[in-house]
């Protein structure tokens, strides 16, 4: 499926969440829940591999998702949502959906919504560092959304709207390589 669909089909989605959870007064409990089902999808394969495998049937994946979901002590309207979506088939647009969600309870707010990737998990001390240091880059709340990539083998990309900083190490060896090249 294009990437352009994908993306439609995770934002309708995310839009009937946020709608629901609104209505229910749980923005907050389910936004919990998915940075937390975030947090898993990166860190394991078993769940990626779950919520895109065309060979598990509907029932297998949702059965699966909503074990998950109970094991994780999410809330009965995530733990729902998580069916549907395994009913649908559209696990596969997870990733999105919390991407779009987290970024309508930030316009909600009126945070701006930053996504920070790190080649290490951050300290408590860090990220609130890094909270304060893009307040003040970009004034007002920021919602920073924190994953780790172990493959930036240091450093940090900072994605802010449309603005993006990368000072990865794995970046900067990329543009020395190719300054190397030009060289010889």
């Amino acid at each position: 499926m294009p990437s352009e669909t994908i993306g439609v089909i995770a934002t309708r989605y995310a839009a009937a969440l946020f709608d629901l959870a609104d209505t229910a007064s749980a923005l907050d409990p389910v936004a919990g829940d998915l940075r937390t089902l975030q947090s898993m999808i990166h860190h394991s394969a078993d769940l990626r591999r779950l919520i895109d495998s065309p060979v598990l049937n509907r029932t297998e994946q949702g059965r699966a998702i909503t074990a998950l979901a109970q094991a994780c002590g999410f809330t009965d309207l995530t733990t729902k949502f998580l069916g549907l979506a395994a009913k649908n088939r559209r696990l596969f647009t997870l990733l999105g959906v919390i991407e779009s969600y987290l970024g309508r309870l930030a316009a909600r707010r009126g945070e701006k919504s930053a996504s920070v990737a790190s080649s290490v998990a951050l300290t408590p001390a860090q990220q609130d560092a890094l909270v304060s240091a893009l307040k003040t880059a970009f004034g007002g709340n920021v919602a920073v959304n924190v994953t780790v990539d172990p493959s930036l083998l240091g450093g940090l990309v900072v994605q802010v709207g449309s603005r993006m900083v990368d000072s990865s190490l794995k970046t900067k060896l990329q543009h020395l390589k190719l300054a190397m090249k030009g060289v010889g």
